[in-house]
């Protein structure tokens, strides 16, 4: 056998799984080719393609079994040294933790409720006044939950250049104003209502609105846009 086959280069063009990805894209690839690419070569009877189907079948050309092997394990193929099981590894690795980032998925403000479901683990129970945002994308998903101010009983402090500033670090398309109420009683204060204008304002010329105002209690809530004063 020639040892011509050890090297991807010396393939066929359309055998060559880079100049394949390259060419088709990489849904074009088997499990086996993209291996291929990984190890870069095979061994004296055996192209790269060969050697990373027979490690394949000796997990059943399951992925999950062959990201269970050792290094040890794929050094027990003829032409798999250990710099190349290390990279099988890491690319296996590299996939399961995509894989699981994938199930991440960013909660989606729909209405006052869905936003009261994100924020209430924070308020809720408080006997002091905390002053929150949060801030979405243009998808309206949760970027970030963030803490702007801790305050007395009966007051806490919004800072307009703390939320905006937050909001241009964070990418942010719009946000949502949230603070408590210790005492239950959810109506808006004079200081509330004012305060809204403001923080809409300047949502306004900063191209991110304020979509509410969220006035929370120990298990209710009062929102802004849905009374109309937004």
């Amino acid at each position: 056998m020639s040892y011509d086959k050890l090297n991807i280069k010396s393939w066929a063009e359309e055998d060559r799984p880079r100049e394949k990805l390259a060419l088709k894209g990489k849904n074009s690839l088997s499990d086996a080719e993209l291996i291929a690419i990984l190890i870069g070569s095979g061994n004296k009877n055996e192209t790269a393609v060969e050697l990373s189907k027979k490690i394949l079948s000796s997990t059943n050309n399951d992925l999950n079994q062959l990201a269970k092997l050792s290094i040890s394990d794929l050094m027990k193929f003829k032409g798999v040294g250990e710099a190349k099981a290390i990279s099988i590894i890491a690319a296996l690795e590299l996939g399961r933790r995509k894989k699981s980032n994938d199930k991440i998925l960013k909660p989606t403000i729909t209405s006052s409720k869905s936003a009261y479901e994100e924020i209430a683990e924070y308020l809720s129970d408080l006997q002091h006044e905390e002053f929150w945002v949060i801030y979405l994308n243009r998808k309206n998903e949760v970027l970030k939950k963030i803490n702007i101010s801790k305050g007395g009983v009966s007051g806490t402090i919004a800072d307009s250049k703390i939320i905006f500033k937050n909001a241009i670090e964070n990418l942010a398309s719009a946000i949502i104003l949230c603070h408590n109420h210790p005492s239950g009683n959810l109506k808006p204060s004079t200081a509330d209502i004012k305060l809204t204008k403001k923080m809409s304002e300047i949502g306004l010329l900063m191209e991110t609105p304020v979509l509410d105002h969220l006035i929370i209690g120990e298990n209710n809530y009062l929102s802004f846009a849905d009374e109309g004063l937004i």
